[in-house]
């Protein structure tokens, strides 16, 4: 009796915090360490990997105006992720997109713990993919696009498309009740930003010279090593989804350097066997597409998932460029959908199949089988994609009755970097 009199005082004073209070949630300072260098890691794969990849890609007079590009979105996003994107992202219990419970993190105190991370380190992590993820758009409009056209429009697709598409994966939204698998961003960051910037080249209209007389690019050495930059920053942005210092995160950065490694090689076979030599921006880009491809697969396959990735998205985001250019004839100038939306998208169907534990993978959840996490991903593809075609052409449509979207004839004449920034990036 005395033994049961003594579990129930017991139980009542953990279950009562008048009789006990639950310790609170440990931070895990190697965690915290990593997810802080991966954050940089992000961060780094827009300024300076991205801009000098795209940069490299442009002709001369519009080297600057890209690289501007890249640093306004990058400061744009940061403020508006502080002033309500981080919110809406990852607050609340809607399925469909999150409150203003933490603008400004005012009601985020240092001690507010995500996980085994403080609040702060999770909220600046998730904000370079912010930053990034409108950074990719910027390849599709290059030399051509109004420079207040590019603020208006980034700004207010961060809110419309990224914040609840973020929530519906991430923050606990319909696909994440779902169960889809998404590691670090084939469905938030890949097949969001690829599909806007296939309506955005569309409505913005082509390059003069589209798709016959174009100049090559200006630097190909500064493409490749923005490529070079975006593979390193690239273990940041799949191994740091893992959110720790673990086996998983190590998983993810095997996974995401073969599969980028292997989508070279066959990008550049591709290019060998048509061409009769292998190109450096083509064996770069080869790079780039598989290491979007593995991006949504990282943490959920094995190695050689990782290769079959690589391999998949090379051979696929090959012929969806010249799809893009010369059966749609839209000008996504630096091949935005063809290699990230593609990529993204065939990342994230075939990760329900390479996640089998047969294939090297961790497996489903309860519950799960191939076949039903198959039906998830589609839906999950099918739901992104819709939401952020939509949303898009609205967004174009406010932009070019607010500030205008194409630049003058004029100006693109000119080179965008002297008739926008009054600067050149090399003195004649």
């Amino acid at each position: 009796m005395l033994t049961r009199l003594g579990a129930l005082i017991a139980g009542l004073a953990l279950a009562s915090p008048a009789l006990a209070q639950a310790p609170a949630p440990a931070i895990d300072h190697g965690h915290t360490a990593w997810i802080l260098s991966a954050t940089a890691l992000v961060l780094f794969m827009t300024l300076p990997g991205l801009a000098l990849f795209y940069a490299g890609l442009v002709r001369s007079k519009n080297v600057l105006s890209v690289m501007t590009h890249c640093v306004a979105i990058a400061c744009l996003a940061s403020v508006l992720w502080l002033l309500g994107v981080y919110s809406l992202a990852f607050s609340g219990s809607n399925p469909l997109i999150g409150d203003l419970a933490k603008f400004g993190l005012v009601s985020v105190g240092r001690d507010a713990v995500t996980g085994a991370l403080p609040e702060s380190v999770f909220f600046a992590f998730q904000m370079t993919f912010a930053i990034i993820t409108p950074a990719l758009i910027v390849g599709a409009f290059v030399e051509r696009i109004k420079f207040s056209a590019v603020l208006v429009f980034s700004g207010l697709w961060l809110i419309v498309v990224y914040a609840p598409v973020c929530h519906w994966v991430w923050g606990g939204g319909w696909l994440a009740q779902m169960r889809v698998m998404d590691y670090a961003g084939g469905l938030v960051v890949h097949a969001t930003a690829g599909v806007s910037a296939l309506l955005i080249a569309w409505r913005l209209g082509p390059r003069d010279g589209f798709p016959r007389d174009l100049s090559p690019p200006h630097n190909p050495g500064m493409t490749m090593m923005g490529a070079g930059m975006l593979w390193v920053g690239w273990y940041g942005f799949n191994a740091g989804s893992a959110l720790a210092a673990d086996g998983n995160a190590g998983a993810a950065l095997i996974a995401t350097h073969l599969s980028a490694a292997t989508a070279g090689l066959v990008w550049g076979a591709i290019e060998w066997k048509r061409f009769g030599r292998p190109s450096m921006v083509g064996l770069v880009t080869g790079v780039v597409a598989g290491l979007a491809t593995v991006t949504p697969a990282s943490g959920f396959v094995g190695p050689l998932g990782g290769v079959v990735l690589g391999a998949a998205g090379s051979l696929i985001c090959y012929q969806a460029v010249d799809f893009v250019k010369h059966r749609m004839k839209i000008d996504d100038s630096l091949d935005v959908f063809a290699v990230h939306g593609v990529g993204g998208i065939l990342g994230t169907l075939l990760v329900a199949v390479l996640a089998s534990p047969e294939l090297g993978g961790v497996g489903y959840a309860d519950g799960v089988t191939m076949g039903s996490q198959a039906v998830t991903q589609v839906l999950g593809v099918l739901a992104v994609c819709a939401w952020s075609g939509i949303a898009t052409l609205v967004l174009v449509f406010l932009t070019r009755r607010t500030v205008g979207l194409r630049a003058s004839d004029d100006a693109v004449d000119e080179g965008l970097d002297m008739s926008a920034h009054g600067e050149r990036a090399y003195n004649p």
